[in-house]
């Protein structure tokens, strides 16, 4: 059997001719297909390696399988290119769904949503995987952004509303914002393989031997050059906290990307010695890092669920986060800070009412939490979901 996966990801070809994948779309994630598909056809975009781009890489996607057959267009960064890269890649699709027996659309997405006219053509059985919301993405980038979101909302959601199979990320959030009329199931794309109750007892161990006036270390893994994943926000709370005398906190920001603006905004806030850049990290020394900060940050203005608070609960680590996508149904409730104008007045209450009675707490809650996404409870359900979506559907078996 033959899938076609239709993605808008933008993956990065070196001279070497080898794929790097820049976020979700990892070895792992299409790892998970392997099993049901002879054949799996990625649909996405490409662009060359840069010295600009080179930090977004994060692993080779296109060496592991021989079955997974990469055909992308080529991108790159002017508007005319980006607009002419989308339709070169609808146009795509549009062959590869005619010779396919499967089609997995990963939304939110543009292509996805003209090219569904040829499944619905072609009258090929297809899958949703709902990783986002397009309101949230769009509206949180930039002007044309805004300008973008109703359309994309409306689509997306009568794409989804119309599809007979959904898989979610999350467990609420994207379910109620974008609901379906036919079988869906939730399932993270966030999966931990291992737990050690070890790494609880390192942690709380930590908290133990902190002191009233030791430095706190917060961490946030994000891409620092897109301003709605929201560093800026907790920069902005330690200024302000620098201002009634309070310089205990320390942020070290991991990702990818043009530092200029967060730099810029440490420095109008007077913070510039409390922030640190530590650029990419590979991802098995993630952990690693992890284990070296005490409270974790997931300040976005648009997530679905992410992986990296995720990560970060299964460390043990104390975590609070704003109040969209699937964060909230990861934190407690009294740590999660609004979208409005008092965010940052809100960052400064919670990172002031940490202290090592609630960091115990909440490393106990959250490491907990945690063990909800692990690999093999998850897994599970997707097998079962893909099994009754090919099944269902076998008529269109090659």
């Amino acid at each position: 059997m033959k899938l076609v996966f239709l993605t808008d990801h933008k993956f990065i070809r070196d001279k070497n001719d080898i794929l790097y994948t820049t976020g979700q779309i990892t070895r792992e994630y299409l790892s998970r297909y392997i099993p049901y598909f002879s054949k799996i056809i990625v649909l996405g975009r490409e662009s060359e390696l840069t010295v600009e781009n080179k930090n977004k890489c994060v692993e080779p996607v296109n060496l592991f399988s021989e079955r997974i057959i990469f055909k992308l267009v080529k991108c790159k960064e002017s508007k005319r290119d980006m607009i002419n890269s989308y339709c070169e890649l609808i146009k795509l699709s549009k062959k590869e769904i005619f010779n396919c027996d499967f089609i997995i659309f990963k939304m939110p997405n543009i292509s996805s949503i003209f090219a569904v006219k040829y499944v619905q053509r072609y009258k090929k059985p297809y899958l949703i995987e709902l990783v986002g919301c397009p309101w949230d993405a769009l509206w949180n980038h930039s002007l044309k952004g805004k300008i973008i979101a109703p359309y994309m909302y409306f689509k997306t959601k009568k794409l989804v509303k119309d599809a007979k199979y959904v898989v979610y990320v999350t467990n609420e959030f994207l379910q109620k914002r974008y609901p379906t009329e036919g079988k869906y199931v939730n399932c993270s794309d966030v999966v931990l393989k291992e737990f050690d109750d070890n790494v609880l007892m390192n942690r709380l161990n930590k908290i133990n031997t902190m002191k009233n006036n030791n430095k706190i270390v917060l961490g946030t893994i994000a891409a620092v050059d897109v301003r709605y994943k929201g560093q800026q926000y907790v920069i902005r709370a330690l200024g302000k906290l620098k201002k009634q005398g309070i310089t205990n906190y320390e942020y070290q920001l991991v990702g990818g990307g043009d530092q200029t603006y967060l730099k810029s905004v440490a420095e109008k806030y007077n913070v510039t010695e409390q922030v640190k850049f530590l650029g990419t990290i590979p991802h098995d020394k993630v952990f690693e890092w992890l284990d070296t900060i005490d409270i974790y940050v997931q300040p976005s203005s648009t997530e679905g669920l992410p992986r990296a608070l995720i990560e970060a609960m299964s460390r043990g680590l104390p975590a609070f986060g704003s109040n969209v996508g699937g964060i909230p149904e990861l934190l407690d409730s009294k740590f999660i800070f609004s979208k409005g104008r008092k965010k940052v007045d809100e960052i400064c209450n919670i990172l002031q009412s940490f202290d090592q009675d609630t960091m115990r707490e909440q490393a106990r809650r959250n490491y907990e939490e945690a063990k909800k996404y692990d690999s093999e409870i998850i897994e599970e359900r997707r097998r079962k979901f893909f099994e009754k979506f090919i099944e269902e559907n076998k008529k269109y078996k090659s």
